[in-house]
C-alpha cells in the first residue's frame, strides 16, 4: 500500500483519477501529499484519513475556514422594522483581525428613523468585510465574515505581512514617478503666467470664494427623512400658528417647594415638561378635534392620547412617544421622558418607541428660543411650541412686577381645526400651567 501511494505521489494526475474512480472517497477535504496538491470537496476528511496507513508519509492539513466545519460565520444586517426596507452602512466599529464577542456590535446601519447595530453572531475574529461604508443594505445583507477558530489568525498573519513588505519595496520608484510630473507642470505654467486675461476677468466679475474652502458631504438618511417629512407637512397642511404667553410663577414655585421630596420618593427630578404634558392632556380632552386627523375624506378621532416629545440629537431630530399620557401621573411622565431622551441621545431608541403619536410638544426653550412657529409632525394635526422663560414686567393687581414669562405657540392644520378651537386649546394650556390646582379639582 505504501509503495503504491509513493508511486501515485510522483504522478499527481493519476492520483486525481484514482480517487475519482472510488465513489466512497470521491469527495474529501484538503490533503497535502508530498509534492502534490488535491482540491477540496464537501465530505469530512476523516473518511479519507481512515484509508491511509498509520505510518504513511502523507501529510494531512485542514484549513480553518472550511465551510463544512462551520468555522466561518456571516454577520448580516438584522431586521430593521416593519416600515424600513433598507439603510446605509454608516460606519464599521471594528477592523479586520479584531476579536469580537457574541452580540458585540461590529457596524452601524443608518436608517430613515434610527441607527441599528450589526452584531457578531459568534465569538471569534473578523476575517474580512464584504460591504463598504456608504453601501445601501437590506435585512439579511452580508456585512462581514467571522472566524470562530483562533488558529485562523496564524494563517492570515504571514500572508498579510508579505504583501506589506512587498508594498514597501516599490515605494522609492513610486516617489520618483511622482517627482517627474512635478517638473512638467512648472514648465507649462510659465507661459501662462504673463497672460493678462485672468486679471481682466476678475475685475469685471464678482469674486467668489474658492472651491477649496467648501466641503461637500453626503446627507445622512435621518436628515433626508426629516427634510422630506417637514416639506411634505408644508405642502399638505394649511399651517396656521396662534400664540399666547404663560406666567410660570406658580409652576416654578410648585417645583421648588416639592423637588427634594419628589426625588426622594420617585427617584427622578420634577421638571417643567411633566406639567406641560398634563396641561396638554387636559386641553386635548377639552378640544378633541386637536387630537384628530384627516384621512382622505374622513376625520379620525383618536380615543387615546399619545404625546410625542421632540428631542434634538447630534444625528438629527427624533420624536419619541409617551403612550397613554392621560393615564400617567407626574412621576411616570418624568421617568418616561428621561428614559426616552437618554435612548435618543445614545442612538439606541427603537422604531416602536417613535411610531404613532397624536400630538407633539417641542421645547425650543432649552436652546434659548424666545419665539418660533413649529411645524406639524405628520400624520398629526397640531404641535405645541414651548420657549425660554424670561423675566418681564407684568401688571398684576394694578402693580408692575417682574414675572417669569414664556411664550407658547400652537401650529395647527386649518383644514380641520378652526381658530376658535385652537385659541381655546392654547388658553387651556395657559390656565392649567398658571394654576396647577385646576388639575386636582378638574376645573
Amino acid at each position: 500500500m505504501a509503495s503504491n501511494l509513493a508511486r501515485l505521489v510522483r504522478r499527481p494526475i493519476a492520483t486525481l483519477f484514482l480517487f475519482r474512480s472510488y465513489r466512497h472517497v470521491r469527495n474529501f477535504s484538503h490533503h497535502i501529499l508530498p509534492g502534490t496538491w488535491i482540491p477540496s470537496g464537501s465530505k469530512p476528511m476523516r473518511e479519507v484519513i481512515q484509508l491511509l496507513p498509520k505510518n504513511s508519509p502523507c501529510q494531512v492539513w485542514s484549513r480553518a475556514f472550511s465551510s463544512e466545519n462551520g468555522d466561518l460565520i456571516d454577520a448580516v444586517v438584522p431586521f430593521m422594522g416593519e416600515s424600513i426596507t433598507d439603510g446605509t452602512l454608516a460606519t464599521f466599529l471594528k477592523k479586520p483581525g479584531d476579536k469580537v464577542e457574541v452580540d458585540e456590535p461590529i457596524a452601524q446601519v443608518e436608517t430613515d428613523k434610527v441607527t441599528i447595530d450589526v452584531a457578531s453572531p459568534e465569538a471569534g475574529v473578523i476575517e474580512k468585510f464584504v460591504a463598504n461604508e456608504g453601501d445601501t443594505v437590506t435585512p439579511g445583507t452580508k456585512v462581514a465574515v467571522i472566524s470562530k477558530s483562533a488558529a485562523n489568525v496564524t494563517h492570515i498573519a504571514p500572508s498579510e505581512e508579505k504583501p506589506g513588505k512587498e508594498a514597501a519595496k516599490p515605494s522609492p520608484p513610486a516617489e520618483k514617478e511622482v517627482e517627474k510630473p512635478k517638473v512638467e507642470p512648472s514648465i507649462k505654467e510659465k507661459p501662462k503666467a504673463p497672460s493678462p486675461a485672468p486679471p481682466k476677468a476678475a475685475a469685471s466679475e464678482p469674486r467668489l470664494p474658492p472651491k477649496e474652502r467648501e466641503r461637500r458631504v453626503p446627507m445622512p438618511r435621518l436628515r433626508k427623512r426629516v427634510a422630506t417629512r417637514l416639506k411634505d407637512s408644508q405642502n399638505t397642511f394649511a399651517l396656521l400658528t396662534t400664540f399666547n404667553e404663560v406666567d410660570m410663577t406658580n409652576l416654578m414655585k410648585l417645583r421648588s417647594d416639592y423637588k427634594d421630596a419628589f426625588v426622594e420618593k420617585h427617584g427622578v427630578k420634577l421638571g417643567l415638561m411633566s406639567g406641560f404634558v398634563k396641561a396638554a392632556v387636559s386641553a386635548l380632552q377639552n378640544q378633541p378635534i386637536i387630537n384628530a386627523v384627516i384621512d382622505g375624506e374622513d376625520i379620525i378621532y383618536r380615543e387615546y392620547i399619545d404625546i410625542s416629545i421632540a428631542v434634538g440629537t447630534p444625528k438629527g431630530l427624533v420624536v419619541p412617544v409617551i403612550r397613554d399620557a392621560d393615564k400617567m401621573n407626574f412621576a411616570e411622565i418624568e421617568k418616561t421622558i428621561n428614559t426616552l431622551a437618554k435612548k435618543a441621545n445614545d442612538g439606541t431608541i427603537s422604531i416602536d418607541e417613535m411610531a404613532g403619536g397624536s400630538f407633539t410638544i417641542s421645547n425650543g426653550g432649552v436652546y434659548g428660543s424666545l419665539l418660533s412657529t413649529p411645524i406639524i409632525n405628520p400624520p398629526q394635526s397640531a404641535i405645541l411650541g414651548m420657549h425660554s422663560i424670561v423675566n418681564r414686567p407684568m401688571v398684576v393687581d394694578g402693580n408692575i412686577v417682574p414675572r417669569p414669562m414664556m411664550y407658547t405657540a400652537l401650529t395647527y392644520d386649518h383644514r380641520l381645526i378652526d381658530g376658535r378651537e385652537a385659541v381655546f386649546f392654547l388658553r387651556r394650556i395657559k390656565d392649567v400651567v398658571e394654576d396647577p390646582r385646576r388639575l386636582l379639582l378638574d376645573l
